[in-house]
Order: C-alpha cells, then structure tokens, then sequence
C-alpha cells in the first residue's frame, strides 16, 4: 500500500548501493513496493535478480533494475552513473548502504584491511554523493534526497553527512541529505522519504521496542 507523502517519488529512480542482501536488498523491496524504480547495485547480482523477479511477481507498482558495480573501483562508479544517466535520466535518490564491516583493529589490523573499508565505506559513499547530486543539479531536480546509512564500521559518515547538509544549504538548493542507522532502516527510508519536501531530517535512529513477557 502506498504509504502517504510518497505519491512524488512514484516512477523515479532511486540507486541503493550494496542491494544484494540485507538491508540494501530490505530498502530496494520497499521502494519498489511505493512504486519507483530502483537501481540496485552490488558486485554480485544474482540475488538483486531474484529479488527483482520476487517484485514483479508480487506485483509491485515499481521495478528493480540489478546492476553490477565494484564500488572498490570508481571507473566502475562513474560507469554505473553514466548508464543510469543514459537509460533512466538521472538519480533522483542515492541511498548509500553498501559497507564492510573487517575485524582490523587500531592495535592489529592491517593497512590493506583498513584501505579497503575506507575505499567502500568512505571514499565510495563520498562518489556517488558527488555524482548523485550532479545528476540532479544537471536535470534541475530541487527535491532529491541523498541518504547514508550509518553503522559502527562508518564513523566518518556522520561527519560526512553534516558537512554535506551545509554545502546543499551553501548552494542555495533543497535537496535533503540524511544520515540513518542500521536498525529498521527500510521503514526509516520511506518515513524520511514521505515527509514533506521543506523538512530536512538531520540524524536518525530506530531503536526497536522492549519486549515484555
């Protein structure tokens, strides 16, 4: 069912990173179900494709798209947006989800460890952030909605996330930037998503209810 406040985003197109299970794959079903095009990206595909073949059997009003992309790799980003750009005119929402989660600790991890959850964790989420906003600015899209899913492993998105607001508030545009944690990060998508478009959502977290027995 179509939740309110939602009814604008219907048949645009949203990229969330890191689709091919857990909460990407969460986010992707439920936008798919409110009825907008989803591309979903991840370096494998072939869970993004079952879920894609799932919604349209469920019949959902909107459609999955799987893409692969190594978000390690920016030729492979900037490639991915390219396509987007050509196929499906733009981005409207960026939900960036994709992490990975090491156990390199500070006292013995290893350098390569910690490049390569900084390259996922930070340096992609910051490239698509940049081309997600340029393929908004460039169609004229005021109302777009750039959203970053948070978690232990991702300090520096927090900070990411308030500097980017004040950079979107510099250039004089009202394209939302929200920073989500992980818990029930589906539903917190499309609460955030069908708010009213003059209300920016800062920092949000979900904690689930205590359980009484």
């Amino acid at each position: 069912m179509a939740r309110p406040g939602m009814e604008r985003w219907r048949d645009r197109l949203a990229l969330v990173t890191g689709a091919s299970g857990g909460i990407g794959a969460a986010v992707a079903r439920a936008l798919v179900q409110q009825g907008l095009k989803v591309v979903g990206c991840a370096r494998t595909v072939g869970n993004i494709e079952e879920l894609a073949a799932e919604c349209k059997s469920a019949g959902y009003p909107g459609t999955l798209i799987p893409y692969r992309c190594d978000l390690s790799n920016e030729e492979d980003i900037l490639s991915m947006f390219s396509a987007i750009r050509s196929q499906h005119s733009g981005v409207d929402i960026c939900i960036n989800n994709a992490g990975l989660a090491r156990p390199d600790t500070l006292l013995s991890g290893s350098t390569s460890g910690w490049k390569d959850m900084f390259n996922v964790n930070v340096l992609a989420l910051s490239i698509c952030t940049r081309e997600a906003y340029q393929s908004m600015k460039e169609r004229n899209v005021d109302d777009g909605h750039i959203i970053n899913i948070n978690s232990a492993t991702k300090y520096a998105v927090t900070a990411l996330t308030e500097g980017l607001r004040q950079e979107l508030r510099e250039a004089q545009t009202h394209i939302r930037a929200t920073c989500l944690k992980p818990e029930d990060v589906a539903e917190a998508v499309i609460y955030v998503l069908s708010t009213p478009a003059h209300i920016q959502i800062g920092d949000i977290q979900m904690r689930p209810t205590e359980q009484v027995t």
